[in-house]
């Protein structure tokens, strides 16, 4: 099953039309999964973060737009990991009004664990996948 997010869309997240900016879709879901682990024990400080690995690179992003979101309020982002290999893993992702009756949008995002020392690919550790392990699919 998705993890569910809630997330806010803001007056200045929109565009001229009144209509969610395009580019936003993207930070909605950064937002949504940054969330998640953050209450798993992710930090950007290595020194209190519970895992080691703190270098997650965005490497692809698709997104397909449904409907647009009209106006500031909620909405819900659903995403989950479609797999998860040895140096990456692929979330996909759902924005949703609010009473789940709109995807406004969909897609993925591939995420690449990077070394600290070299910026290379490097194997996910033990505890970031099980971590991770409830937000795979089957």
């Amino acid at each position: 099953m998705p993890e569910t997010r809630p997330a806010q869309v803001h007056f200045d997240d929109l565009d001229a039309m009144g209509l969610l900016h395009n580019s936003r879709y993207a930070l909605l879901v950064e937002r949504a999964i940054s969330d998640f682990w953050a209450d798993q024990g992710w930090n950007f400080d290595p020194a209190i973060s519970r895992f080691k690995d703190i270098y997650l690179a965005v490497r692809e992003f698709k997104i397909t737009y449904n409907a647009p979101v009209a106006g500031a309020g909620e909405v819900l982002v659903d995403f989950w990991l479609d797999r998860m290999g040895r140096t990456s893993g692929v979330y996909g992702f759902r924005v949703l009004s609010k009473d789940r009756s709109i995807v406004h949008a969909e897609g993925y995002r591939v995420n690449v664990n990077l070394d600290p020392a070299t910026f290379r690919p490097a194997p996910f550790s033990s505890e970031l996948r099980a971590a991770a392990a409830p937000l795979l699919l089957a």
